[in-house]
């Protein structure tokens, strides 16, 4: 259900207020800040990656005692890997939970204050679920009145 000139523009002083009464809050509530910790968390999670890598290769250059070259070459996979889990865990989630009714349509935080744009609905991909196809059609039927 779309909101009507009236409603758009009382929504939009609403948020305009909250801008300028309390930037931080805003700021909190587009998501931007998590969005930035979730990139230091990822970049974070390549640099353990990387070490762990250079740890594996020291295991294997260094020719000396055989539960040395074991004990490191297991610390450089456990390392390895939990800078993998770090940067992907960041990637897929920027860090605050979100709603699946605005995960799916696409939309985060203020969509007024960020320039104005109208948001259009996604077209679905081809390789989307067939549940979720099926969602689309009956909304898109309920819009229509049919």
């Amino acid at each position: 259900m779309e909101l009507s000139e009236e409603e758009l523009r009382l929504l939009e002083q609403m948020e305009r207020a909250l801008v300028e009464e309390d930037p931080k809050l805003a700021s909190t509530l587009r998501g931007t800040s998590f969005q930035r910790a979730a990139r230091r968390r990822m970049v974070l999670g390549g640099v353990i990656l990387v070490v762990g890598v250079a740890l594996l290769i020291a295991a294997v250059l260094i020719g000396e005692n055989q539960v040395v070259r074991t004990v490191m070459g297991v610390l450089g996979f456990v390392v390895m890997l939990g800078g993998a889990i770090l940067a992907l865990t960041s990637a897929r989630s920027p860090g605050h939970p979100v709603s699946p009714k605005v995960r799916a349509s696409g939309r985060s935080g203020f969509g007024v204050v960020d320039g104005g744009r109208a948001h259009r609905p996604r077209r679905q991909r081809s390789g989307s679920p067939f549940m979720e196809r099926m969602e689309e059609r009956w909304r898109r039927r309920r819009e229509r009145g049919f």
